[in-house]
């Protein structure tokens, strides 16, 4: 790396070229996270091979929590799954209880369009989610209209499940804003 001294005018003060190193190296190391991001391709080879359509079908249990950007979790959950596949078709019925009594339904319509490719829809979902799996990952992306005060946000979801078994599969959710993070969700599911 070049010399500050030589890359800063000379007229900044010490302090004004130590920030902006601090600046550079928290911009580099960005860098380097964002280009480390990991990927499906990372998983191609894992087994067992997912596939939602095989593991979503029948009764199914979700326990969960949810953490704030800080990591403190904020809620704790527990969730009733049925599955059902039509053809390339499937209907997820949701059913979520939340340790302070609340409790919310969610059902979603998912389509398998070939070549471990699937898209969903759901009532507080905005527009489509669309996901593919990868060995034993899917993950998909879409944004969810969730509550907040006396009204809703819209939050951006990259949502991770990884397969353990033929009847256990963890799934980790974050949560952004604007590009942000400010929660991640947990769980993990398994068949009953």
């Amino acid at each position: 790396m070049k010399n500050l001294n030589n890359v800063l005018p000379t007229k900044l003060s010490h302090k004004h070229k130590h920030s902006i190193f601090g600046i550079l190296v928290i911009a580099f190391t960005l860098g380097i996270s964002a280009c480390s991001k990991t990927t499906l391709d990372d998983y191609r080879d894992t087994t067992p091979q997912l596939d939602l359509r095989t593991f979503f079908e029948g009764s199914l249990m979700a326990y969960g929590l949810l953490q704030d950007r800080s990591g403190k979790v904020t809620r704790r959950f527990e969730a009733t799954i049925e599955a059902s596949w039509e053809g390339e078709q499937g209907t997820l019925v949701e059913h979520f209880i939340y340790d302070d009594g609340e409790e919310q339904d969610r059902i979603w319509q998912l389509t398998h369009q070939g070549n471990g490719r699937y898209s969903g829809v759901a009532g507080d979902v905005i527009g489509t989610a669309n996901g593919e799996i990868s060995g034993a990952a899917f993950n998909w992306v879409y944004s969810l209209e969730v509550p907040y005060g006396d009204g809703t946000i819209v939050v951006n979801l990259d949502d991770w499940l990884f397969l353990v078994d033929e009847d256990h599969i963890i799934n980790r959710t974050v949560l952004r804003k604007f590009g942000f993070r400010v929660g991640e969700l947990s769980l993990v599911i398994e068949k009953v």
